[in-house]
């Protein structure tokens, strides 16, 4: 049977946008591990060779199954971290999906503990109901709050810090209890907190929120990004005024769920002092 040119066209234009959505929906399902290794100021000598996954934006909700996070647990797992850090964003804004995603996330273990700060989504769902299940299933919070990790003769504050568009981030509170020498790390949902670090303090920060931008375009980069940097924050190691963060990509997905180049994640990060 002849076929127009006009309808060939538009039937192969549909044809590819609907393996363009399908390829994209399916990449927000594969879940890679990126190892990179971090050199960090100030590191004690102890802490050389720490290894650290590193995972935010979890958003268990329609999109993002709780299969999905049970996945993600094993794959951590396997990994077998010294320290584990969660950057925020557990449910996707609503308190059903809270409790679940928690009692999943309770799996997770590290000899140096599991350690959490709260995002915007959680805030939203309720800081008090967030923090309850974090303590419930045995996951360490750090929001405006920080601790001792003592490793090998030496030790290092890790702090973190509330969400910056929904909460009161509170540095001064989170670093109480060190020195002006004293090195720490920085667990903060937001990167655009980098912006306003000036206490020399923070030597490192681990940051979420932005997601990647979830679609990275060639030669434009990521259309969409939520940060008032524009893409400075996207992913990956940055530099701030003060302090380099690394930003992850993120686990889940938001409205609307593709990613396009720009693969979930679960960061596992190596320490090393500067060579």
């Amino acid at each position: 049977m002849a076929i127009s040119r006009r309808k060939f066209i538009i039937t192969s234009a549909g044809a590819a946008a609907a393996v363009g959505v399908s390829l994209s929906l399916w990449e927000a399902g594969e879940l890679i591990e990126k190892r990179q290794t971090l050199r960090i100021p100030r590191l004690p000598a102890g802490f050389n060779g720490l290894r650290i996954a590193f995972v935010a934006d979890i958003h268990h909700g329609p999109f993002t199954s709780l299969e999905y996070v049970e996945r993600m647990v094993r794959q951590i797992q396997v990994a077998a971290p010294d320290l584990i850090l969660l950057g925020g964003d557990y449910p996707y804004y609503k308190a059903r999906y809270l409790a679940p995603v928690m009692s999943v996330l309770g799996g997770l273990s590290a000899p140096m503990g599991v350690f959490a700060v709260r995002g915007n989504h959680d805030n939203l769902v309720g800081a008090s109901l967030v923090s309850r299940e974090l303590e419930k299933n045995g996951l360490h919070e750090l929001t405006n709050t920080g601790v001792w990790l003592k490793r090998n003769g030496s030790q290092l504050f890790l702090s973190g810090v509330d969400d910056l568009l929904t909460g009161q981030p509170n540095l001064q509170r989170a670093l109480h209890g060190t020195n002006p020498d004293d090195p720490a790390l920085l667990l903060c949902h937001n990167p655009d907190f980098i912006e306003t670090l000036k206490d020399t303090r923070v030597c490192f920060a681990f940051c979420g929120h932005t997601h990647g931008g979830q679609v990275n375009l060639p030669l434009i980069g990521s259309p969409i990004v939520p940060s008032a940097y524009g893409q400075k924050y996207t992913y990956g190691l940055v530099r701030g005024p003060t302090v380099s963060a690394y930003v992850t990509r993120g686990v889940g997905t938001i409205f609307p769920p593709v990613r396009i180049n720009c693969p979930p994640e679960i960061a596992l990060l190596t320490l090393q002092s500067p060579a």
